[in-house]
């Protein structure tokens, strides 16, 4: 993954590769390391669309979301999504056990999309779908440049965990007691900050801490980002609905 920072517009050159300073490892592994967690995540994006597309052209299924066996299936998609987490959490280094773990996950959060797609209008979708992909790539340009000139964004960890809790009280309380679209807004609007936040956070841990047997936990962070980033806009762009 070339990205246009370095001289020559190859950030890869200069400084013997380094992707930040001091750099002990060798660049050539790292950066093969980095390529092959964002062809991952390329190739779960491609399926997240195939399968929420998929989902969206069944005419019935906002229909079937809004019945009791439509609330019945969503549960156990979530709960099903939660385990094969878990799953994922302890099998993300065995092979080939973490890409079939990888590949459920994907699928199951697919679905979910498509659900949350089929509420809005097409032209909605389509600029959330813009705004993801330009805030994802700005951010991921910047984090490798300011890592590269010794930016460290690890302290933003504790402040994530934090504000992560808060934002979970928040839609629990949305829950229980219903505050208006308004509310829903302002939640959707600080969740989309959020998922900014750990998009720097995640690209900062991609580039100097996790281990290269770690390809899939890299790949999963970062396309839970990319993907919570976009349902929080779309939700925003709808007006909190």
């Amino acid at each position: 993954m070339a990205l246009p920072f370095g001289k020559g517009g190859d950030v890869e050159s200069g400084q013997n590769g380094q992707l930040y300073p001091n750099q002990m490892e060798t660049p050539q592994l790292r950066w093969a390391f980095i390529r092959k967690v964002y062809m991952i995540v390329a190739f779960q994006l491609l399926l997240t669309v195939g399968v929420a597309s998929a989902v969206v052209s069944i005419p019935s299924i906002p229909g079937f979301v809004r019945s009791v066996a439509g609330t019945v299936t969503f549960v156990f998609i979530m709960v099903s999504t939660v385990g094969v987490a878990i799953g994922l959490y302890f099998y993300h280094k065995k092979h080939p056990w973490n890409y079939v773990l990888l590949t459920l996950f994907t699928i199951l959060l697919a679905v979910t999309v498509g659900f949350a797609c089929s509420f809005r209008a097409g032209k909605s979708v389509l600029l959330a779908v813009i705004l993801t992909a330009t805030v994802v790539v700005a951010l991921t340009l910047y984090t490798f440049w300011a890592v590269k000139r010794g930016a460290d964004f690890s302290f933003l960890g504790p402040f994530l965990f934090a504000a992560t809790l808060m934002l979970l009280m928040f839609g629990l309380i949305q829950i229980l007691l219903p505050l208006g679209p308004f509310s829903r807004m302002v939640y959707s609007a600080i969740g989309a900050l959020l998922c900014c936040a750990y998009i720097v956070y995640d690209t900062d841990n991609l580039i100097k801490r996790l281990s290269y047997d770690e390809y899939i936990f890299g790949a999963l962070s970062i396309y839970i980002d990319i993907v919570q980033l976009f349902l929080f806009l779309l939700s925003l762009i709808s007006g909190g609905k």
